[in-house]
């Protein structure tokens, strides 16, 4: 990809580290063969000390803390190794280790590391095992009292409630109560009136705790889940899960919330969605301070009672004093013509900051309830940062990608009073209502042949019932400070840095690859030939263009953000947002991987954040979390929950598992361990009820499950608990390795296509000699799932299996008959199972050069779905009046073909680079 900043990779290491990744490959080296000696990381070697850097340059800001996760070669490490990390200049910083992952052999995988505010801003690390960690030079604590735990810094002291409606109780910074009652606000409208007869009054609802769990508890990092549901009265709903985080010496916190709508979207409108504080109001009018984040690094700089401006003057220096929000000199030294009409000076004790859109946010002011607003200012897009507090202390707070997932607010309420009352909306109730209904009335689709004949049409597979919010989820990330004092700008401005964009270390492209981890199927960039160097230039383009488009597009919005689109409309110079299954993408045919992979080998900063949005949108909101259909993903379509196919190839954890594994992050984590039993959502929905005639009844012992998308979204699901040793990791195991033996038993393995799984012992039954392979089995993760598979583990005949379907799909029928006894038709995306001919030559030594090159071949030869080297790859300007906003468009790109063109570009350079012809 294009040139980036030396915090990305050293361009050095990635280049040697490729050649390592290369010879690795080349063999066809079986699973427990060891790993290359010297395998370029920038240090030492993939089990040597490893050079961290930040994603983006700054280091870690005002940010509270970080944690980054680490991949180890298989046999490098034994479990319980210590680790310590030291900066460039040598400084000793405090770290908390724990693993993610294992090999089968029992040696680390994958490790998370932890760091707070003493990693401060180096511009590189030393990540070195075998070495005891410093320990922080404030401890934190985490203890239990009551019912409650009490999370000690250091520096700050929350208390975190175990039942009720305060989730934080208190924070305090030594003596002073900086912030009390945290808690959670719903609001709830049960009606929208479509008419002009206006719309019901809201309800309010609050956070209703119903349990506690300490997760992890020091010494540098500590974090608490809380859950329950929202409540008013008897009724409870709308469930959330917050994780709150702390580090050792940190004066900040950061918090993880998640909700899952389980209302009826007939009747449950949610109006508003927030996170309130109380904050303490103790110093004087003219000391206290409201501070709300613009654009970029711009800040509204305002005293409660201001003294600047004034038709007198109190003194230069009291002025300058309260801008820069220090304490003021007693009144009796100032000018006495203003000391005595102070009381004569209104107070502004309410503010509001909204942003009901991507491209504009207002800011209003007023001295109390019952009384006008006023117009503050606005622009176009803000920080989603503020500060409200005196010179005694008081609270910083911010929501991250606030006009992204807009509609979005900030409140800031009473801070004329003893008490000020702060909310962080994540839909703002100056909004419409969040409104999930399904945006048509069926058509008359009736019946499975009329929505047979719809999806002929508009490509929607639609059915009455199944465009159902119910049990959607999304998560949003929100960070605070509790100051000593009003902070100064520049520091303020580094605190809503932080919010936007939290800082993120990371291990270069050239450890990764040579830890041989998600499948050993990338390699760092490698620009040494011209015909790689083109490649690079592709992927660039794709990448620069989604990104493009995300911003021209809009695709923004709280349950939209994250996902791009599928399908583009020359005609109208749109994307096809309105029609059927060309609409949202909805991870059809990978470009979660596709992002995930184009960042392990470059190392991006901008993919990465590209991913990350992605990764949080696909896992919660296109995928049920809640209900009968609960670890099951939905196809794409005009809503992320509208179509009626329901299935594994959406929800699959292998979409999920590299932003978990370099992140560590805790609802991620959660995310794939829900999918440990969804094979029992076969149980519950038949996937062929539209072409079926005959009757069915699932049997439990004989389901027929696909070898493809089904069994491969299962399968990662599997594996993930069994190596992060989950508490289902003994079942997960069972089953992975029954169906990889069972499915290696068949006579034409997964050629064969489907199979009569049993729930309870994980096997499929025998089956017959038969043939049937599909373009979409290997492309929802299959092919990375299976690479893992067969590099950690040695399951009889399955290696054979696997490669013969990666030999025979893009095979002739003569040879699909003599081997199988049969063959297949329309096996169509040649350019994207390429690179399954790319990992049989990687496997298979012997022939390697035969079908290296016929890999590069299909690649560049496609078929009709594909790129190819005489692609236009540029861009058309369009503007008015044929488009809505001027800009660029690509018709001749598909979200389906960037996908697999990348994939197969990137996994092709990393298992046959050196055969890539000239």
């Amino acid at each position: 990809m294009s040139p980036i900043p030396r915090r990305n990779v050293l361009q050095a290491a990635a280049v040697a580290g490729a050649a390592a990744h290369a010879s690795w490959l080349l063999g066809g080296t079986p699973a427990h063969a060891a790993r290359p000696a010297g395998a370029a990381t920038g240090t030492k070697g993939a089990d040597g000390p490893v050079e961290i850097t930040w994603l983006e340059d700054g280091g870690l800001g005002e940010a509270p803390g970080n944690t980054f996760g680490v991949p180890w070669p298989m046999g490098a490490l034994k479990a319980g190794t210590p680790f310590s990390l030291g900066a460039a200049d040598g400084t000793a910083v405090p770290v908390q280790t724990w693993p993610t992952a294992y090999w089968p052999d029992g040696t680390l995988k994958w490790t998370a590391h932890a760091v707070g505010p003493e990693a401060g801003n180096a511009a590189s690390y030393r990540l070195t095992p075998g070495d005891a960690p410093a320990a922080p030079a404030r401890a934190l604590t985490v203890t239990r009292k009551g019912g409650d735990v009490v999370v000690d810094t250091g520096t700050v002291t929350a208390r975190i409630g175990g039942d009720g409606g305060s989730l934080v109780k208190s924070v305090r910074r030594g003596s002073t109560e900086i912030a009390r009652d945290g808690r959670l606000v719903l609001l709830r409208q049960g009606r929208i009136d479509d008419g002009d007869q206006g719309t019901q009054k809201w309800q309010r609802f609050d956070g209703d705790i119903e349990k506690v769990a300490v997760e992890q508890d020091g010494p540098v990092r500590a974090v608490v889940r809380v859950d329950g549901r929202h409540r008013r009265g008897s009724r409870g709903w709308l469930p959330f899960s917050v994780r709150l985080y702390f580090h050792a010496g940190s004066d900040a916190f950061r918090m993880l919330h998640t909700v899952t709508f389980d209302g009826d979207e007939h009747e449950d409108f949610v109006r508003g969605l927030g996170v309130r504080f109380t904050v303490p109001m103790r110093d004087e009018h003219h000391d206290r301070h409201i501070r709300l984040g613009g654009e970029g690094r711009g800040l509204l700089s305002e005293a409660v009672r201001g003294v600047t401006g004034l038709r007198r003057d109190p003194g230069a220096e009291v002025r300058a004093k309260q801008v820069r929000g220090e304490r003021l000199p007693d009144p009796a030294t100032w000018d006495q013509r203003v000391t005595s009409r102070l009381h004569l000076i209104p107070t502004w004790g309410d503010y509001t900051l909204a942003q009901l859109s991507a491209d504009g946010f207002t800011v209003r002011k007023r001295t109390k309830p019952g009384h006008g607003w006023i117009a503050a200012g606005g622009g176009r897009r803000a920080s989603g940062f503020g500060y409200v507090g005196g010179v005694g202390g008081g609270l910083s707070f911010g929501l991250r990608d606030f006009w992204r997932k807009h509609p979005a607010q900030l409140d800031v309420r009473g801070a004329a009073t003893d008490e000020a009352e702060v909310t962080l909306w994540l839909w703002s109730p100056e909004a419409q209502p969040m409104d999930l209904r399904f945006y048509h009335d069926g058509m008359g689709q009736d019946t499975h042949a009329e929505q047979l004949e719809g999806l002929n049409i508009t490509y929607e597979d639609y059915e009455p019932g199944f465009g159902t919010p119910y049990g959607i989820a999304r998560t949003s990330e929100l960070m605070f400070w509790a100051n000593a004092a009003t902070p100064a700008a520049e520091t303020l401005a580094r605190q809503a840095e932080a919010v936007q964009t939290p800082p993120q270390l990371a291990a270069p492209p050239a450890h990764l690859a040579a830890a041989g981890v998600l499948g050993a199927l990338f390699a760092p960039v490698d620009r040494s030939t011209p015909a790689k160097a083109r490649l690079e230039d592709h992927l660039d383009f794709l990448f620069d263009y989604y990104r493009g488009q995300v911003e021209q597009r809009r695709w923004y919005g709280f349950w939209d953000y994250g996902d791009i689109m599928h399908t583009y409309d020359a005609d109208r110079h749109q994307w096809r947002y309105d029609v059927g299954g060309y609409a949202w993408d909805n991870s059809e045919l990978s470009p979660d991987l596709w992002l995930w992979y184009a960042y392990l080998r470059s190392g991006r900063a901008d993919v990465f954040r590209f991913a990350e949005a992605m990764t949080r949108h696909t896992g919660e909101v296109d995928v049920y979390h809640l209900g009968k259909w609960a670890g099951l993903g939905t196809r794409h379509g005009v809503q992320h929950y509208a179509d009626s196919a329901k299935q594994q190839r959406i929800s699959t954890a292998v979409y999920r598992r590299p932003y978990y594994f370099l992140t560590a992050d805790e609802r991620c984590g959660d995310l794939m361990h829900a999918l440990v039993d969804s094979d029992e959502t076969f149980l519950a929905l038949d996937p062929l009820r539209k072409i079926r005639t005959e009757p069915y009844e699932p049997d439990p012992r004989a389901l027929g499950i696909g070898l493809g998308t089904d069994w491969s979204g299962l399968a990662a699901a599997w594996l993930t608990e069994w190596e992060r040793r989950g508490p289902k990791a003994e079942r997960a195991e069972k089953k992975l390795k029954a169906t990889m033996r069972t499915i290696a038993r068949m006579p034409n393995g997964f050629c064969t296509g489907e199979g009569r799984y049993d729930i309870e012992t994980g096997e499929f039954a025998e089956a017959g000699k038969k043939v049937s392979m599909s373009h979409l089995s290997a492309m929802f993760g299959q092919v990375e799932i299976c690479a893992e598979l067969i590099h950690l583990t040695d399951v009889e005949g399955f290696e054979e299996a696997w490669l013969q379907y990666c030999r025979l799909y893009g095979a002739t029928r003569a040879e699909q008959q003599a081997e199988l006894g049969g063959y297949a038709t329309n096996l169509i995306l040649q350019q994207g199972h390429s690179r399954l001919t790319a990992y049989a030559a990687s496997r298979l030594k012997d022939e390697r050069e035969k079908y290296g090159t016929r890999a590069w071949r299909e690649f560049f030869t496609k078929d009709a779905w594909g790129y190819s080297e005489s692609s236009p790859w540029k861009t058309e300007k369009i503007s008015g009046p044929m488009a809505l906003v001027e800009g660029s468009g690509a018709a001749w790109v598909d979200t389906n073909t960037t996908a697999l063109y990348g994939l197969a570009a990137i996994q092709n350079l990393a298992l046959i680079g050196d055969l890539l012809p000239e």
